[in-house]
């Protein structure tokens, strides 16, 4: 398919192609920013391609490689007709050095442009925005450029190689009439007001704005809605983020790749063993390193466990937010949600911040225990799994609370770029551990649970049917695990066994190089996907040579999947945001990254 697309946007674009290349499977197409519109909308468009989900968008800072110019864009676009990655770099122009101007976006300064591609795919719009507060890259003809993290008036881009990483100074509005800062100027944040921007579209004279969050108790405490109101019908919502902040991809790029796996346990909080599991896949994927079987099942087994607590944690809140339910229903299933944990404890000795897969395997092998506590789990599960369906599928407050509230139709989620069980919901059966299996997924009979109702019944139907599904596969590899190896015998990232350093000073050498100075992935930039609780988590690792990443993207499904709050919520009422809400499962370590 790349020499099918190369060919055509040759021929069609002669001025557009820069350059193309292969890496560890992935095709990257160099673009040139003049014709960044015409080639997104052929790569949607054309039926040969039909890239019509896109992934991620964002933004390189190339200061420290050296490269010309400064800022460039990345695009992940994925084709569900074709099952197709393709990723596309556009080299943003320089700004010129008019004024002083040199692309480093200092306060006053022009910033790099590149044209906003919101019209072709709208999930563009929050990811263009975050691009644009972290890195500073601006995207023309963007319906409302504003940051999306960080205050309107905060100075600088905290993703720019040049930005300090600890320890900048902040200045507010207390220091404006101190003489010693007068020389600041502009660079004094203005204290919290009432009056916080809206978007233009919001009619705050004609309607009512109410505030829904960030201490609301449905909003997970750090995010804000502001909801234009007729009466008790919602106009629009404009989800305002960025009350949690946690620099997870400053700080990546800050560390050794290995150092920067129990980050990866801090975003979803609720979905640990996924995040760790997506994270060393991309680093293996970036160093080429082959995985022993037994590793992928034990992966496996894990994975599922930890989709079934996550799942456990949203039916349970969920419940709890609508109300109307059995006051049991949380704790039937945080019930179960504790025995997961009490797995994982027996594991690697945390409940939550698991960091238990490495990169090239396992920390350590599963102790003796855990099929037996696995099998034990499967057979009490199984009989909660039937309580909740008795307590909720059929409850008359839960249908009428659920059923008809907050569509999101297939066409709607594939623009807002949605994956996981909301676009599942609408009836397109997109699940990677089916269509570009990972680990040993291939290896299991398992279905992809689809609805075609679109609303927040048929959301809450897939995951119940996901729960099933987790079972099945989870029983299906405890029956076909060998025992194995519990990490990759490959020396690019493994350490020699302890017996080789006895009587080889090379082997000592090289355990002792590892140990302190990492593993050096070759040059190369790379894209991994992992199939999430909530959607797909992506990481985006573009390697110098050296043992840290140069860039360490994460894409979050809950960040890009609360944009879809708005199109899900329009024309209903201010009670059945809350339940749009929980339908979304969200959680916000994972959005204020």
């Amino acid at each position: 398919m790349t020499e099918k697309i190369i060919e055509k946007l040759t021929a069609k674009f002669p001025a557009a192609l820069k350059d193309h290349s292969e890496f560890r499977g992935d095709t990257t197409l160099k673009i040139d920013a003049e014709h960044l519109r015409e080639v997104a909308s052929f790569l949607k468009n054309d039926e040969d391609t039909q890239y019509n989900l896109l992934v991620d968008v964002y933004g390189t800072d190339r200061l420290k490689l050296g490269q010309t110019p400064r800022f460039a864009v990345n695009y992940e676009l994925y084709s569900i007709p074709k099952n197709s990655f393709v990723t596309l770099v556009v080299e943003a122009p320089d700004p010129g050095r008019n004024g002083g101007a040199d692309g480093s976006g200092r306060f006053g300064e022009p910033l790099p442009k590149v044209a906003s591609v919101t019209d072709i795919w709208p999930t563009a719009n929050w990811l263009e925005r975050e691009t644009y507060d972290l890195m500073g890259i601006e995207f023309e003809n963007h319906p409302w450029l504003h940051r999306i993290m960080m205050p309107d008036n905060w100075v600088g881009h905290p993703l720019r190689k040049d930005y300090p990483l600890g320890g900048e100074p902040v200045y507010f509005e207390k220091d404006r009439n101190n003489p010693r800062f007068a020389h600041l100027g502009k660079q004094i944040m203005a204290g919290p007001s009432f009056e916080t921007e809206l978007p233009e579209e919001m009619d705050t004279n004609g309607h009512m704005v109410l505030n829904l969050g960030p201490h609301h108790p449905a909003t997970h405490g750090v995010l804000r809605l502001a909801t234009e109101l007729d009466g008790e019908k919602v106009i629009r919502v404009t989800p305002e983020l960025g009350y949690l902040h946690s620099g997870f991809e400053k700080t990546g790029e800050n560390k050794r790749y290995e150092k920067f796996i129990p980050y990866c346990d801090r975003m979803d909080y609720v979905s640990p063993m996924n995040n760790n599991l997506s994270y060393v896949m991309a680093v293996e994927k970036l160093m080429d390193v082959e995985i022993p079987e037994h590793v992928q099942y034990v992966r496996v087994i894990l994975a599922e466990l930890q989709r079934i607590a996550s799942h456990m944690i949203w039916l349970g809140t969920h419940a709890m937010d609508v109300g109307g339910t059995p006051h049991a229903a949380p704790l039937y299933c945080f019930m179960m949600r504790e025995r997961i944990l009490d797995i994982f404890e027996m594991v690697c000795g945390a409940r939550m911040t698991t960091s238990y897969f490495s990169v090239g395997g396992l920390r350590w092998p599963l102790p003796g225990a855990f099929m037996d506590a696995v099998r034990a789990f499967l057979k009490e599960f199984a009989g909660y799994y039937h309580d909740y369906h008795v307590m909720l599928t059929k409850n008359p407050l839960w249908l009428s609370r659920l059923k008809g509230i907050g569509i999101l139709k297939a066409e709607e989620a594939i623009a807002l770029g949605i994956t996981g069980p909301l676009l599942r919901a609408a009836g397109v059966p997109l699940d990677l551990r089916k269509v570009r299996p990972y680990c040993v997924y291939d290896q299991f009979d398992f279905d992809v649970p689809t609805s075609t109702d679109a609303d927040s019944y048929a959301r809450y139907t897939v995951r119940m049917e996901e729960l099933h599904q987790s079972m099945r596969i989870i029983e299906q590899a405890i029956n076909q695990i060998k025992p194995g190896p519990y990490r990759t015998a490959d020396r690019k990232v493994a350490l020699p066994p302890r017996q080789e350093i006895s009587t080889s000073m090379e082997s000592l050498i090289h355990h002792f190089k590892l140990v302190t100075e990492g593993y050096l992935p070759p040059v190369g930039q790379i894209y991994s996907i992992g199939e999430n609780p909530k959607g797909w988590l992506g990481f985006g690792l573009i390697s110098d040579g050296t043992a840290k990443p140069y860039r360490l993207r994460v894409r979050g499904p809950s960040f890009v999947n609360l944009q879809a709050t708005n199109t899900m919520a329009r024309g209903g009422f201010i009670s059945d945001l809350i339940t749009i809400i929980g339908s979304i499962d969200i959680v916000l370590g994972e959005v204020d990254r």
